[in-house]
């Protein structure tokens, strides 16, 4: 059980550092537990090979006639496929991933810092996934477009499975965590450690450093580092727009009467 605080509304528990580190076990247990379940599930269903072939229609569709990947290492056709299930299995479980995470830390939090954390794990959950499609279905077909196109006269393309498989997650992690940038600006305003009108000071910097990003993150060729740029860029203005929407932590808990929210209703 808890207590609540009537000056401060937070919870005050009453559990020991071991109660909470039990805590911390089983919901870590959950996360290991629907992975492993989505993961066989998509394993004896039969979707291992699909989802590999999926994730590489847009490399296979810029491919010349009649060419084809190969597996370089003797257990790749076998290992590969298996590993993209695993790294689907848990993009799939992201949102029960950060629900765990919600639930944990719940109870140590405000009830105005509840109303506001649960919808930025939400817009972030769906903008993780946003960045993976928008990698898929824009980036990749232009990157490999480019790519093959460029391959000199005699020089068949044949791309080794597993490196490509790499190639696609780290594209998909890049494009997922980069279009996090509104829930960072946000969080960066409510927490009282930058002010908009800081971050709006600093709006060349961040458009020359969306470029030096874009750069270490993407393959070496100007298209796909601009794919990654212009998103990143326009992300932090969306999220510098909707971060003058936040009270800044500070204010609240020191009770500004200019800036503060409304006190929570008992």
């Amino acid at each position: 059980m808890s207590e609540v605080n009537p000056e401060e509304g937070l919870e005050q528990p009453e559990q020991t550092f071991i109660s909470h580190l039990i805590e911390l076990r089983n919901r870590l247990l959950w996360i290991v537990f629907c992975v492993l379940a989505v993961f066989f599930g998509l394993t004896f269903l039969g979707y291992t090979n699909k989802i590999y072939s999926l994730v590489a229609d847009p490399l296979m569709k810029h491919m010349p006639a009649n060419s084809t990947m190969i597996a370089i290492d003797v257990a790749s056709p076998f290992l590969t496929p298996f590993k993209l299930s695993l790294i689907a299995a848990i993009f799939i479980s992201i949102p029960i991933i950060l629900y765990q995470f919600w639930a944990f830390v719940a109870p140590g939090l405000y009830k105005h810092e509840r109303r506001l954390i649960l919808p930025l794990i939400i817009a972030s959950t769906l903008l993780f996934y946003l960045g993976v499609v928008f990698a898929y279905f824009v980036v990749f077909p232009l990157v490999f477009g480019f790519l093959t196109a460029t391959a000199p006269v005699g020089v068949a393309v044949m791309t080794d499975i597993t490196k490509y498989l790499d190639f696609a997650l780290t594209m998909f992690f890049a494009f997922g965590v980069c279009f996090e940038i509104p829930i960072l600006t946000i969080v960066l305003v409510w927490t009282g450690i930058v002010t908009p009108a800081t971050l709006a000071a600093q709006r060349p910097y961040v458009f020359l450093g969306a470029f030096i990003v874009g750069m270490f993150l993407t393959p070496p060729d100007a298209i796909s580092q601009t794919m990654l740029a212009i998103p990143m860029w326009l992300l932090f203005e969306i999220g510098l727009l909707f971060s003058r929407l936040y009270t800044p932590r500070s204010d609240v808990e020191t009770g500004n009467p200019q800036t503060a929210i409304a006190k929570d209703e008992d």
